[in-house]
């Protein structure tokens, strides 16, 4: 019932009914106190029934009355009467942007301003930790002087469970009929309110962008002929475009109500401050007159139209976080800032395809990795930009490869180790796996709809998982027409469903989506391809370029240009480091190739070293003579690495390739010749650069050690209708009638094949499973085939007879790669995971073997491999790090140490893309 003008409500008297609603009446009343007029909301009895929700909601209406902003209603004081509580605040001349939209749509900058007012609003109210919750045109107050005040901070806790019972019987009601009211709230309320899941200010910020489309359209971005058909449009539409041509809509500003309206809550924007700044960006395309030879932008699926706007406006958030900047329009853009970043007291910096280096979304903070000065495992840090202290962040130790990747809200870092994928709060707490990454990764990273894409070497395309944590199901699938071998460092587009990654062979960067499995190409690169500031930022022979992107139509419509030179990178597995924020910021580090760092060394079975052989290089194989007077090497050396012979006697070298990308020397019995695996043509046909990747097709051949005369072809992989891709060779048969070689086949990944040297060389399969086989030896006398397979779910050594009886044996018991006989095949020497060389003895008991329990030698940091932490997972196609002598006794190591700790420091540049304007 209606208060009389008279009555007293507490020391307010009232003056007059102002209007009424399903949440009560408001009136003009005044305080004789203070001498002013007031508005008095007096709100349902039913809604101070539960005591908790009233004390919730007093709670909440005082932490409204501390607010203090232009765009936010002033609260005076909260009380009850009568069993109605009731709200006061300041007294408002004007009227609800619902009844200024009833008379006609807003023009277009007035749209856009009152926009503004209001994200300021909510901004503020958010910063204080206040969210709304019943954000709408009626809660919306456009006084006289077109200032917009929002109303009703603090009354939805209340008011919610009152709400939720009204729209149980409301759910078939018509629109118009007295369940309107709530009809029109539901029309503004988020996905996930609507399922009853937990709400925060993103919910503040899909309701603001209903209320912004129906300012700029005139029409409700969600509306059903039941309160039924509404939710089904907020829950799986979207709105319908909003008019660009008839209504002269910037672009820009329709992306931001896109990017508001998004179903997820991690799709849109993580804040109003964030939102606000956004608009002020685009607010000077909002003059009609300005745009109105804009040409209408054709229709797209609205999950690709995000606001790119954002990122020039998110570039001022980063760069105020590090220096002081004029806010006036009129002055330059700010210059691009560098600095350097050095290890933390007690650490040293690692860098390399198992540490990381990686600025958050935001550009605020910075993830790397480091080591301790003492030694211990690798752990991953966190730096504030504009803080001068580092943090180690525990649980997150034997950090593995490819290092750690961000949360779109910067919230969370997303690591492997273990064989696990994990996530952890940077603010505290522990890890939690997602789920099982056994084995090497190719990158990973994580988009606004909380799906994480990874790689994991050896399979079929990219995996996904929830950011919750789940099961890992496929991406994307190898392309066998383009004889693809793998999909690695994927990088999420800001819309969270469009990706770049890397597809081998090629190093080929490709933009996939969630939503299609046709991908588009781009471009070439050494590196994953990251997209900040409308430009793609990638990595060839060392240089850092950015091209610019256009990410609605996919294409690149300029140049690339050079941003930074001598990055740290690793063409082989498409490592580079170098990170970007859509802020602006820039990381990377400057040094050699990230692999180049392996030493050739001689150690005894007990582990002491011999002395080394050559110069550090970024060996990819060796291989030790049969009369172990010469070495084969491949030193990887950019665009693809030949290989060489060093006579170990004189120590001197010998070039033995000049083309392709070679792979696997193996000697012949007699040492004569060298079989090697290259992305070469055969001969006779034209090869247009050194090191070029010929399609990708690889062929083998044979060559004589000493270098004279050509090569010549031992499988043409073409003539013989195998597969194009990777091949590389691994043993040859005493007798010396065969080599055995490993092949990536896209139906059934790694197998073991081999080819007769002589007469019609027609490869055979002599391992091809479902599983991944590899590094296939043949024992001294021939009987035998030792060689890894993850058919055990991990890298296991197995021996089976290469003719013959049937049998199998698995040789080692905790994890293993790359078999060695001895030369009296009593012995059989292979890699653990935890980088112990061991050795078996071996023991042949007429049509069977006998293994022995395997024995560590010593362990050393082997070099080409892929490490995980404080222990490696072997990948088929790693050439072998070690040989060993005839006896046993001796063993040449490629010792990597490109983990070992660096002072080199970490550039960060604020504003990047100002340096391409030089």
């Amino acid at each position: 019932m209606a208060l009389s003008p008279g009555t007293r409500l507490g020391a307010y008297e009232i003056l007059s009914l102002i209007g009424q609603g399903g949440m009560g009446e408001v009136y003009r009343a005044r305080d004789p106190r203070l001498g002013r007029d007031v508005a008095i909301k007096v709100l349902p009895t039913a809604c101070s029934a539960d005591p908790d929700r009233l004390r919730r909601f007093e709670q909440e209406a005082r932490a409204a009355a501390a607010l203090n902003h232009p765009a936010l209603l002033a609260v005076f004081d909260i009380g009850t009467e009568g069993g109605a509580p009731y709200i006061v605040s300041e007294l408002l001349e004007g009227e609800t942007l619902r009844d200024r939209l009833r008379r006609d749509v807003l023009p277009l900058r007035k749209a856009v301003d009152y926009a503004i007012q209001i994200a300021r609003g909510l901004s503020a109210a958010h910063d204080k930790g206040i969210v709304h919750r019943d954000l709408k045109p009626e809660n919306l107050f456009v006084t006289t002087d077109g200032r917009v005040k929002i109303l009703d901070f603090g009354l939805a806790k209340l008011t919610e469970s009152a709400a939720a019972l009204a729209g149980a019987s409301v759910l078939t009601s018509p629109v118009g009929t007295g369940a309107g009211v709530m009809l029109g709230t539901m029309g503004y309320m988020a996905p996930e309110q609507l399922r009853g899941g937990i709400v925060d200010h993103r919910a503040d910020i899909f309701a603001f962008g209903a209320a912004l489309y129906e300012m700029l359209s005139g029409q409700r971005a969600f509306s059903g002929a039941t309160a039924a058909d509404t939710i089904s449009a907020i829950l799986d539409k979207d709105p319908p475009d909003l008019p660009l041509t008839e209504r002269h809509i910037p672009p820009a500003v329709a992306r931001v109500v896109d990017r508001c309206l998004e179903k997820n809550a991690a799709a849109r924007f993580q804040s109003t401050h964030d939102l606000a700044f956004a608009l002020e960006g685009v607010s000077g395309q909002s003059d009609a007159s300005a745009i109105a030879a804009v040409p209408s932008a054709p229709k797209r699926n609205r999950r690709e139209q995000i606001a790119w706007g954002v990122a020039v406006a998110s570039i001022a958030i980063a760069t105020a976080a590090l220096v002081v900047t004029s806010r006036s329009k009129a002055r330059d853009d700010p210059a691009a800032i560098r600095f350097a970043i050095h290890s933390p007291d007690g650490a040293v910096l690692t860098f390399g395809p198992n540490s990381a280096d990686v600025i958050s979304p935001d550009g605020r903070r910075l993830a790397f990795a480091a080591v301790p000065r003492g030694g211990g495992p690798q752990m991953l840090w966190i730096r504030a930009l504009d803080s001068l202290e580092a943090r180690v962040l525990n649980g997150t130790e034997h950090v593995g490869s490819s290092g750690a990747f961000w949360s779109p809200d910067s919230r969370f870092v997303a690591f492997f180790a273990d064989g696990k994928l994990k996530k952890i709060d940077v603010g505290g707490g522990a890890p939690q796996t997602l789920c099982d990454a056994p084995g090497p990764n190719g990158g990973a990273t994580w988009g606004r709809e909380d799906v994480i894409l990874f790689a994991l070497v050896g399979t079929r395309g990219l995996l996904r998982v929830s950011a919750a944590g789940g099961q890992a199901t496929s991406a994307t699938t190898l392309e066998g027409s383009r004889q693809e071998t793998s999909h690695t460092r994927p990088s999420f587009l800001p819309d969270g469903r469009h990706f770049t990654y890397l597809v081998q062979p090629g190093n080929v960067v490709y933009v996939g989506s969630l939503d299609s499995t046709t991908p588009t190409r781009l471009l070439t690169a050494d590196s994953a391809a990251v997209y900040s500031n409308g430009h793609l930022l990638f990595v060839r022979q060392g240089t850092l370029f950015a091209q610019p992107f256009d990410p609605f139509r996919l294409t690149l419509p300029g140049e690339a240009v050079q941003v930074a030179e001598s990055i740290s990178s690793n063409s082989g597995i498409g490592f580079a480091t170098f990170t970007a924020s859509s802020t602006g910021v820039l990381t990377y580090a400057t040094g050699t190739n990230a692999a180049a760092s392996n030493q050739v060394t001689w150690f005894d079975r007990s582990g002491k070293s011999l002395g080394t052989v050559g110069s550090i290089a970024d060996y990819r194989g060796i291989e030790l003579s049969p009369d172990e007077r010469r070495l084969a090497e491949h030193p990887h050396e950019l665009p693809g690495g030949d290989l060489w012979v060093r006579d170990l006697v004189r120590d001197t070298t010998m070039r033995l390739t000049f083309a392709g990308h070679n792979t696997g020397p193996v000697w012949s019995p007699d040492g004569t010749q060298i079989a090697f695996g290259a992305n070469a043509p055969p001969p006779g046909q034209r090869l247009l650069t050194a090191g070029d990747v010929y399609g990708g097709t690889f062929n083998l051949f044979l060559k004589r050690s000493d270098g004279a005369g050509d090569a010549s072809v031992l499988v043409d992989s073409e003539a013989s209708k195998l597969p194009t891709a990777w091949k590389q060779p691994t043993s040859w048969s005493p007798d010396g009638q065969q080599v055995v070689f490993d092949m990536i086949d896209p139906k059934t990944s790694y197998d073991i094949w081999a080819v007769p040297v002589s007469g019609d060389r027609k490869p055979r399969p002599l391992v091809r499973t479902e599983f991944q086989e590899a590094q296939g030896q043949i024992s001294p006398d021939g009987r035998w085939l030792a060689f890894t397979s993850n058919r055990s779910k991990r890298m296991e050594v197995f021996v089976i007879p290469l003719s013959g009886s049937a049998g199998t044996w698995q040789i080692s018991t905790d994890g293993g790669a790359y078999p060695r006989w001895r030369h009296d095949g009593k012995e059989l020497f292979y890699i653990s995971t935890d980088r112990k060389l061991m050795a078996v003895p071996i023991a042949a008991v007429g049509p069977a073997i006998e293994p022995g329990t395997p024995k560590a030698l010593f362990g050393v940091r082997f070099g080409a491999t892929f490490t995980v932490g404080t222990a490696w997972s072997p990948v088929a196609n790693t050439p072998y790090p070690y040989v060993v002598t005839r006896d046993g006794q001796r063993f040449l190591v490629t010792v990597d140490t490109s983990q070992q700790a660096t002072e080199t420091p970490l550039t960060v540049v604020v504003n990047w893309p100002a340096g391409l304007r030089k």
